[in-house]
């Protein structure tokens, strides 16, 4: 019925398929998904203008007045916007620090403190914090949640970050508000 010839080809095509089918990786695995994720280096931007921040609206019960430079808004390849955030008391006691926010994991990152002389200054601990538990990053979170990351994504541009900043919202982000 079948010639010898015939069996061994269709042994041998049979053989083939298998093992093609066997080494096959499956469409999932075509993507690079688990590629580790590499902080880009921070470079420090000069000392912010004090006349020339954004005040940022931040709903809390603290007495606490938060603005960003603009000037030093950078979004990074890596996820993370990096801005400088100015913290101000009722009694005139100021913080400048030099930060990052990791869109992906809700996470921030102290990278340099702002001196009396104009100067950065390192902290000295300096690595990435969730902002979910952590009391006092009330206006972390606002930038992080509601204006900068929508969805853990951060936004495409300096220019798009300074628009949200100035009308105080994300159009991407629905927001209920009494």
């Amino acid at each position: 019925m079948f010639s010898k010839s015939s069996l061994i080809a269709f042994t041998l095509l049979s053989c083939l398929l298998i093992t093609a089918c066997a080494t096959k990786k499956e469409f999932k695995e075509t993507f690079d998904t688990e590629k580790p994720w590499v902080e880009q280096l921070a470079q420090l931007p000069p000392y912010p203008d004090l006349n020339n921040l954004i005040p940022l609206t931040v709903q809390t019960s603290t007495d606490y007045q938060h603005a960003v430079d603009p000037e030093s808004i950078s979004i990074g390849d890596d996820g993370v916007v990096r801005l400088t955030l100015v913290s101000r008391s009722s009694a005139g006691a100021m913080n400048i620090n030099y930060e990052g926010i990791r869109c992906e994991t809700n996470e921030r990152k102290l990278y340099a403190i702002g001196r009396n002389d104009k100067t950065w200054s390192k902290p000295r601990l300096s690595e990435w914090q969730s902002l979910d538990f952590v009391k006092q990053f009330y206006a972390h979170r606002e930038l992080s949640k509601n204006l900068l990351c929508p969805d853990k994504y951060p936004v495409r541009s300096k220019e798009e970050a300074i628009k949200i900043l100035k009308t105080g919202k994300n159009p991407s982000v629905f927001r209920f508000v009494k």
